[in-house]
Protein backbone atom coordinates (compact mmCIF):
# COMPACT_ATOMS: atom_id res chain seq x y z
CA UNK A 1 0.00 0.00 0.00
CA UNK A 2 2.86 2.37 0.84
CA UNK A 3 5.05 1.61 -2.19
CA UNK A 4 3.34 4.17 -4.47
CA UNK A 5 3.70 7.09 -2.03
CA UNK A 6 6.31 9.63 -3.11
CA UNK A 7 5.42 12.43 -0.70
CA UNK A 8 2.91 13.74 1.89
CA UNK A 9 1.11 17.06 1.58
CA UNK A 10 0.97 17.41 5.40
CA UNK A 11 3.96 15.40 6.63
CA UNK A 12 3.92 17.02 10.10
CA UNK A 13 0.75 15.09 10.97
CA UNK A 14 2.72 11.85 10.80
CA UNK A 15 4.19 12.73 14.21
CA UNK A 16 0.78 11.74 15.63
CA UNK A 17 1.70 8.12 14.92
CA UNK A 18 3.85 8.33 18.06
CA UNK A 19 0.61 8.37 20.06
CA UNK A 20 -0.12 4.76 19.12
CA UNK A 21 2.66 3.09 21.15
CA UNK A 22 1.72 5.39 24.06
CA UNK A 23 -1.91 4.28 23.85
CA UNK A 24 -0.83 0.63 23.62
CA UNK A 25 1.32 0.98 26.74
CA UNK A 26 -1.51 2.72 28.59
CA UNK A 27 -3.95 -0.03 27.57
CA UNK A 28 -1.64 -2.77 28.83
CA UNK A 29 -1.10 -0.91 32.12
CA UNK A 30 -4.84 -0.39 32.54
CA UNK A 31 -5.63 -4.07 31.91
CA UNK A 32 -3.19 -5.05 34.60
CA UNK A 33 -4.98 -2.92 37.22
CA UNK A 34 -8.47 -4.19 36.50
CA UNK A 35 -10.24 -5.97 39.44
CA UNK A 36 -13.11 -8.42 39.27
CA UNK A 37 -16.63 -7.27 39.94
CA UNK A 38 -17.36 -10.57 41.72
CA UNK A 39 -15.12 -11.71 44.57
CA UNK A 40 -14.52 -15.39 45.30
CA UNK A 41 -12.93 -16.90 48.33
CA UNK A 42 -10.81 -19.06 46.07
CA UNK A 43 -10.12 -19.47 42.32
CA UNK A 44 -8.86 -23.00 42.75
CA UNK A 45 -12.00 -24.41 41.16
CA UNK A 46 -11.15 -22.63 37.87
CA UNK A 47 -7.41 -23.24 37.71
CA UNK A 48 -7.66 -26.35 35.59
CA UNK A 49 -10.08 -24.99 33.05
CA UNK A 50 -8.66 -23.98 29.62
CA UNK A 51 -9.07 -20.38 28.43
CA UNK A 52 -11.67 -19.90 25.71
CA UNK A 53 -10.70 -18.48 22.30
CA UNK A 54 -12.64 -15.32 23.15
CA UNK A 55 -10.36 -14.75 26.10
CA UNK A 56 -7.22 -15.42 24.12
CA UNK A 57 -8.28 -13.04 21.31
CA UNK A 58 -9.81 -10.31 23.50
CA UNK A 59 -7.06 -7.88 22.40
CA UNK A 60 -8.20 -7.89 18.74
CA UNK A 61 -10.78 -5.04 19.03
CA UNK A 62 -8.20 -2.75 20.63
CA UNK A 63 -5.60 -3.69 17.98
CA UNK A 64 -8.12 -2.92 15.24
CA UNK A 65 -8.83 0.50 16.79
CA UNK A 66 -5.11 1.28 16.80
CA UNK A 67 -4.81 0.17 13.17
CA UNK A 68 -7.76 2.39 12.20
CA UNK A 69 -6.20 5.31 14.03
CA UNK A 70 -2.91 4.82 12.20
CA UNK A 71 -4.70 4.71 8.84
CA UNK A 72 -6.64 7.88 9.70
CA UNK A 73 -3.44 9.73 10.60
CA UNK A 74 -1.81 8.67 7.31
CA UNK A 75 -4.96 9.72 5.43
CA UNK A 76 -4.96 13.19 7.07
CA UNK A 77 -1.27 13.58 6.13
CA UNK A 78 -2.46 13.29 2.46
CA UNK A 79 -0.16 10.77 0.81
CA UNK A 80 0.51 11.49 -2.87
CA UNK A 81 2.16 9.82 -5.82
CA UNK A 82 3.85 11.95 -8.46
CA UNK A 83 4.66 11.41 -12.10
CA UNK A 84 7.62 13.35 -13.42
CA UNK A 85 8.18 14.14 -17.06
CA UNK A 86 9.70 16.54 -19.55
CA UNK A 87 8.20 18.45 -22.41
CA UNK A 88 10.80 19.03 -25.11
CA UNK A 89 10.47 21.77 -27.70
CA UNK A 90 12.82 21.66 -30.65
CA UNK A 91 13.37 24.74 -32.73
CA UNK A 92 14.75 23.46 -36.03
CA UNK A 93 17.02 25.52 -38.24
CA UNK A 94 17.32 25.71 -42.02
CA UNK A 95 20.56 24.58 -43.63
CA UNK A 96 21.47 24.60 -47.32
CA UNK A 97 24.56 22.79 -48.55
CA UNK A 98 25.99 24.56 -51.61
CA UNK A 99 28.29 22.09 -53.35
CA UNK A 100 30.78 22.78 -56.13
CA UNK A 101 30.58 20.05 -58.81
CA UNK A 102 32.99 21.54 -61.32
CA UNK A 103 35.49 19.28 -63.11
CA UNK A 104 38.30 20.25 -60.73
CA UNK A 105 36.43 18.43 -57.93
CA UNK A 106 37.68 15.17 -59.48
CA UNK A 107 41.21 15.87 -58.25
CA UNK A 108 42.44 13.03 -56.06
CA UNK A 109 44.21 14.83 -53.26
CA UNK A 110 41.18 13.51 -51.33
CA UNK A 111 40.10 9.86 -51.40
CA UNK A 112 38.65 8.80 -53.70
CA UNK A 113 38.38 12.40 -54.96
CA UNK A 114 37.21 15.77 -53.69
CA UNK A 115 33.60 15.40 -54.82
CA UNK A 116 33.08 11.91 -53.38
CA UNK A 117 34.75 12.91 -50.13
CA UNK A 118 32.46 15.94 -49.88
CA UNK A 119 29.41 13.75 -50.53
CA UNK A 120 30.42 11.19 -47.88
CA UNK A 121 31.06 13.80 -45.20
CA UNK A 122 27.92 15.68 -46.18
CA UNK A 123 25.87 12.51 -45.76
CA UNK A 124 27.25 12.00 -42.24
CA UNK A 125 26.41 15.60 -41.41
CA UNK A 126 22.82 15.20 -42.60
CA UNK A 127 22.30 11.99 -40.61
CA UNK A 128 23.50 13.73 -37.44
CA UNK A 129 20.88 16.49 -37.62
CA UNK A 130 17.53 16.36 -35.81
CA UNK A 131 14.42 18.30 -36.75
CA UNK A 132 16.29 20.62 -39.13
CA UNK A 133 15.29 21.35 -42.73
CA UNK A 134 18.21 20.76 -45.06
CA UNK A 135 18.49 21.51 -48.77
CA UNK A 136 21.10 20.94 -51.48
CA UNK A 137 22.23 23.37 -54.19
CA UNK A 138 24.88 22.37 -56.73
CA UNK A 139 26.88 24.64 -58.99
CA UNK A 140 29.68 24.73 -61.50
CA UNK A 141 29.38 27.21 -64.41
CA UNK A 142 25.71 27.60 -63.42
CA UNK A 143 23.60 26.65 -60.42
CA UNK A 144 20.79 24.16 -59.80
CA UNK A 145 18.64 23.20 -56.79
CA UNK A 146 19.17 19.48 -56.35
CA UNK A 147 16.84 19.30 -53.33
CA UNK A 148 14.74 22.03 -51.66
CA UNK A 149 14.65 22.37 -47.88
CA UNK A 150 13.26 19.18 -46.39
CA UNK A 151 13.22 17.00 -43.29
CA UNK A 152 13.04 13.85 -45.41
CA UNK A 153 16.71 13.01 -44.98
CA UNK A 154 16.51 9.71 -46.86
CA UNK A 155 15.38 11.50 -50.05
CA UNK A 156 18.00 14.21 -49.56
CA UNK A 157 20.81 11.68 -49.09
CA UNK A 158 19.68 9.74 -52.15
CA UNK A 159 19.80 12.92 -54.26
CA UNK A 160 23.21 13.80 -52.81
CA UNK A 161 24.61 10.41 -53.80
CA UNK A 162 23.46 10.93 -57.40
CA UNK A 163 25.41 14.19 -57.78
CA UNK A 164 28.21 13.96 -60.37
CA UNK A 165 30.37 16.33 -62.38
CA UNK A 166 29.09 17.12 -65.85
CA UNK A 167 25.51 17.84 -64.76
CA UNK A 168 25.98 21.51 -65.50
CA UNK A 169 28.15 23.71 -67.67
CA UNK A 170 31.70 23.55 -66.37
CA UNK A 171 33.24 26.47 -64.56
CA UNK A 172 32.96 27.96 -61.06
CA UNK A 173 30.05 30.35 -60.48
CA UNK A 174 30.22 30.74 -56.72
CA UNK A 175 28.01 33.85 -56.69
CA UNK A 176 25.30 32.00 -58.64
CA UNK A 177 25.38 29.14 -56.12
CA UNK A 178 24.97 31.52 -53.18
CA UNK A 179 22.18 33.46 -54.90
CA UNK A 180 20.28 30.27 -55.74
CA UNK A 181 20.49 29.11 -52.12
CA UNK A 182 19.36 32.54 -50.87
CA UNK A 183 16.34 32.36 -53.16
CA UNK A 184 15.41 29.02 -51.59
CA UNK A 185 15.82 30.26 -48.02
CA UNK A 186 14.65 33.88 -48.09
CA UNK A 187 10.99 33.09 -47.28
CA UNK A 188 11.83 30.73 -44.42
CA UNK A 189 10.29 31.54 -41.02
CA UNK A 190 13.12 29.80 -39.18
CA UNK A 191 14.98 31.94 -36.65
CA UNK A 192 18.31 30.49 -37.82
CA UNK A 193 19.30 30.07 -41.46
CA UNK A 194 22.68 28.64 -42.43
CA UNK A 195 24.50 27.99 -45.69
CA UNK A 196 27.52 25.69 -46.05
CA UNK A 197 29.46 26.57 -49.23
CA UNK A 198 32.08 24.08 -50.39
CA UNK A 199 34.33 24.88 -53.38
CA UNK A 200 37.84 24.19 -54.66
CA UNK A 201 38.27 27.03 -57.11
CA UNK A 202 38.06 30.66 -58.06
CA UNK A 203 34.87 32.40 -59.14
CA UNK A 204 35.21 32.67 -62.93
CA UNK A 205 31.64 32.54 -64.23
CA UNK A 206 28.17 33.87 -63.46
CA UNK A 207 26.62 37.31 -63.40
CA UNK A 208 26.64 37.72 -59.61
CA UNK A 209 29.77 38.50 -57.62
CA UNK A 210 30.16 36.28 -54.51
CA UNK A 211 30.48 39.30 -52.21
CA UNK A 212 27.30 40.82 -53.63
CA UNK A 213 25.48 37.52 -53.17
CA UNK A 214 26.75 37.41 -49.59
CA UNK A 215 25.35 40.90 -48.94
CA UNK A 216 21.96 39.70 -50.17
CA UNK A 217 22.23 36.65 -47.90
CA UNK A 218 22.93 38.89 -44.93
CA UNK A 219 19.76 40.93 -45.54
CA UNK A 220 17.74 37.73 -45.16
CA UNK A 221 19.57 36.70 -42.00
CA UNK A 222 21.51 33.87 -43.63
CA UNK A 223 24.90 32.93 -42.19
CA UNK A 224 27.43 31.36 -44.58
CA UNK A 225 30.19 28.94 -43.61
CA UNK A 226 32.69 28.64 -46.46
CA UNK A 227 35.01 25.66 -47.00
CA UNK A 228 37.98 25.70 -49.35
CA UNK A 229 38.72 22.13 -50.50
CA UNK A 230 42.16 21.14 -51.73
CA UNK A 231 45.67 20.37 -50.61
CA UNK A 232 48.35 23.03 -50.75
CA UNK A 233 50.57 23.13 -53.81
CA UNK A 234 49.85 20.52 -56.48
CA UNK A 235 47.16 17.84 -56.67
CA UNK A 236 46.93 14.73 -58.89
CA UNK A 237 44.21 15.07 -61.51
CA UNK A 238 42.99 12.24 -63.80
CA UNK A 239 43.08 13.05 -67.55
CA UNK A 240 41.48 10.80 -70.15
CA UNK A 241 43.90 9.92 -72.95
CA UNK A 242 44.04 7.41 -75.76
CA UNK A 243 46.05 5.20 -73.42
CA UNK A 244 43.52 5.43 -70.56
CA UNK A 245 43.53 7.55 -67.46
CA UNK A 246 46.75 9.47 -66.93
CA UNK A 247 47.45 11.46 -63.78
CA UNK A 248 49.14 14.83 -63.92
CA UNK A 249 49.79 17.30 -61.11
CA UNK A 250 47.76 20.49 -61.35
CA UNK A 251 48.05 23.61 -59.18
CA UNK A 252 45.50 24.07 -56.41
CA UNK A 253 43.95 27.50 -56.79
CA UNK A 254 41.43 28.53 -54.12
CA UNK A 255 40.39 32.16 -53.67
CA UNK A 256 40.64 32.08 -49.88
CA UNK A 257 40.39 35.85 -49.54
CA UNK A 258 37.03 35.83 -51.31
CA UNK A 259 35.74 32.92 -49.20
CA UNK A 260 36.81 34.68 -46.01
CA UNK A 261 35.05 37.83 -47.18
CA UNK A 262 31.81 35.96 -47.90
CA UNK A 263 31.88 34.34 -44.46
CA UNK A 264 32.75 37.61 -42.71
CA UNK A 265 29.94 39.53 -44.41
CA UNK A 266 27.32 37.08 -43.14
CA UNK A 267 28.78 36.39 -39.70
CA UNK A 268 30.02 32.91 -40.59
CA UNK A 269 33.49 31.37 -40.69
CA UNK A 270 35.97 30.19 -43.31
CA UNK A 271 37.61 26.76 -43.13
CA UNK A 272 40.33 25.14 -45.22
CA UNK A 273 40.16 21.39 -45.79
CA UNK A 274 43.37 19.75 -47.02
CA UNK A 275 42.29 16.11 -46.61
CA UNK A 276 39.42 13.78 -45.73
CA UNK A 277 39.93 13.91 -41.98
CA UNK A 278 40.21 17.69 -41.99
CA UNK A 279 36.99 18.00 -44.01
CA UNK A 280 35.20 15.70 -41.59
CA UNK A 281 36.47 17.75 -38.64
CA UNK A 282 35.22 20.96 -40.26
CA UNK A 283 31.71 19.55 -40.65
CA UNK A 284 31.80 18.40 -37.01
CA UNK A 285 32.81 21.91 -35.93
CA UNK A 286 29.95 23.45 -37.92
CA UNK A 287 27.60 20.86 -36.46
CA UNK A 288 28.57 21.98 -32.93
CA UNK A 289 28.21 25.65 -33.83
CA UNK A 290 24.76 25.19 -35.33
CA UNK A 291 22.93 22.84 -32.98
CA UNK A 292 19.17 22.77 -32.81
CA UNK A 293 17.84 24.75 -29.86
CA UNK A 294 16.14 22.46 -27.35
CA UNK A 295 13.93 23.84 -24.59
CA UNK A 296 13.08 21.42 -21.79
CA UNK A 297 10.19 22.06 -19.40
CA UNK A 298 9.95 19.79 -16.37
CA UNK A 299 6.57 19.01 -14.85
CA UNK A 300 5.15 17.00 -11.92
CA UNK A 301 1.69 15.48 -11.77
CA UNK A 302 0.41 14.51 -8.29
CA UNK A 303 -2.28 11.94 -7.48
CA UNK A 304 -4.03 12.00 -4.09
CA UNK A 305 -3.97 8.62 -2.29
CA UNK A 306 -5.66 9.51 1.02
CA UNK A 307 -9.04 8.13 -0.16
CA UNK A 308 -7.71 4.59 -0.01
CA UNK A 309 -6.40 5.03 3.54
CA UNK A 310 -9.61 6.71 4.70
CA UNK A 311 -11.76 3.90 3.31
CA UNK A 312 -9.45 1.30 4.85
CA UNK A 313 -9.74 3.02 8.25
CA UNK A 314 -13.54 3.08 8.05
CA UNK A 315 -13.61 -0.60 7.06
CA UNK A 316 -11.38 -1.53 10.01
CA UNK A 317 -13.58 0.47 12.43
CA UNK A 318 -16.74 -1.19 11.15
CA UNK A 319 -15.11 -4.60 11.51
CA UNK A 320 -14.00 -3.76 15.07
CA UNK A 321 -17.50 -2.53 15.93
CA UNK A 322 -19.06 -5.74 14.63
CA UNK A 323 -16.62 -7.88 16.64
CA UNK A 324 -17.26 -5.86 19.79
CA UNK A 325 -21.06 -6.14 19.46
CA UNK A 326 -21.42 -9.74 18.43
CA UNK A 327 -18.25 -11.68 19.26
CA UNK A 328 -16.49 -9.95 22.14
CA UNK A 329 -19.60 -8.47 23.70
CA UNK A 330 -19.19 -7.70 27.38
CA UNK A 331 -21.98 -8.42 29.85
CA UNK A 332 -22.27 -5.81 32.61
Amino acid sequence: MFEHITQFANPALLWLLLLIPILVAWHIWKQGRLTSALRHSSLALFSGLPSSWRVRLRFIPFALRMLALALLIVAFARPQSSARGEKVYREGIDITIVLDISGSMLAEDFRPNRLEAAKDVGEDFIRARINDRIGLVIFSGESFTQCPLTTDYSVLIDLLKKVETGYLQDGTAIGEGIANAVNRMKDSKSKSKVMILLTDGVNNMGSIDPATAAEIARTFGIRIYTIGVGTRGMAPYPFKTAYGIQYQPVPVEIDEDMLRQVAQITGGEYFRATGNKKLQQIYEDIDKLERTKIEVTEFHRYTELFYDYLLAAMAVLLFELALSLFVFRKIP
